[in-house]
């Protein structure tokens, strides 16, 4: 797999609630704290203002433009910003699952919307790449997203068998064009693994890694990989990423070894062995350093999978 489906099978993004929603005339609503994980959208017909706590300056979403919401906090739709805003509590059923909600009689604007929740404790490995509002608006994105718009909300207006299996993947597609749309536009001046991956240079390095973390890579094969030389290398990438290609690697051999110690009943042993460690103690500090505690206590402690989510959460479009 290539780093970003590999990042992306690590954290297993579970869409939990997809749905349509309509409104007509002069509205606005509240949506109160998410919880961690990402709501992502995209306008079907009309335009609304999109604006997030913490934020100054509101978004205007035309037709075509998709958003990710990847922070959690409290946010507004309205078609005008002077408007009262109604909570979204009284416009979305507490026990609704998918299906199309309208507003004021319809009519004017429409938008499908999803929420993921992130499996593990690990979800800051790609939330903190995005900013608070992530907005897909170049007419080549909004094209490269309509048909996996336009035919969710056709699947929630009309329920057919199997629905909802279509519906879970159609969502996962929008998220990953709107990452990827997200990585092209942000690939000039962005720091992390993330942006890292629109580089060519860079994104081979990452992908080299991934693709064996177990293998005692150096700086010098790296570099030799990616036909840079040593000291040139090293500087891009710790630019780039954020960090030195060392810690890179040693960081996404701790992730996949909590997955492991999360999901398997692998032995410590087994785990350290397949990450290219030749003694327990060895892993067990770098495991320490990275993520805070030994192994075993991890282990111990358990890491729920997905985040808890109340019956009235789960109704927000």
């Amino acid at each position: 797999m290539d780093p970003l489906s590999d990042v992306l099978s690590l954290l297993k993004p579970r869409n939990y609630m997809s749905a349509g929603f309509e409104a007509g005339g002069k509205w606005a609503i509240q949506f109160p704290q998410q919880g961690e994980g990402i709501k992502c959208g995209a306008v079907v017909s009309g335009w609304c203002w999109l604006s997030v706590e913490g934020i100054p300056d509101a978004v205007r979403l035309d037709t075509g433009d998709c958003f990710l919401l990847p922070s959690g906090r409290p946010f507004r739709l309205a078609s005008d910003m002077a408007a009262t805003s109604v909570d979204a509590g009284l416009i979305f059923p507490p026990a609704r699952r998918g299906g199309v909600v309208s507003y004021n009689g319809g009519g004017d604007f429409s938008l499908v919307s999803s929420r993921f929740a992130l499996a593990g404790d690990h979800a800051g490995v790609l939330l903190r790449m995005l900013p608070p509002i992530v907005h897909i608006r170049k007419e080549a994105d909004r094209t490269a997203l309509r048909w996996s718009v336009e035919r969710m909300m056709q699947e929630l207006r009309e329920p057919e068998p199997g629905g909802f299996l279509v519906v879970q993947h159609l969502a996962h597609m929008i998220l990953v064009q709107a990452l990827r749309l997200h990585l092209s536009e942000a690939r000039k001046g962005g720091v992390g693994w993330l942006f890292a991956l629109a580089d060519r240079q860079m994104g081979a390095a990452i992908s080299a890694m991934h693709d064996d973390p177990a293998r005692r890579w150096t700086l010098q094969e790296l570099a030799e990989r990616v036909a840079m030389s040593r000291s040139t290398f090293a500087l891009k990438f710790k630019e780039t990423v954020g960090e030195t290609p060392m810690e890179y690697l040693s960081r996404w051999r701790m992730l996949l070894a909590a997955e492991r110690l999360e999901n398997s009943a692998d032995p410590v042993s087994v785990i350290a062995l397949s990450l290219g460690y030749e003694s327990e103690s060895a892993f067990s500090t770098a495991f320490k350093r990275v993520m805070g505690c030994s192994p075993r206590q991890y282990s111990r402690g358990g890491n729920p999978a997905v985040p808890s989510h109340s019956e009235g959460e789960a109704a927000y479009a």
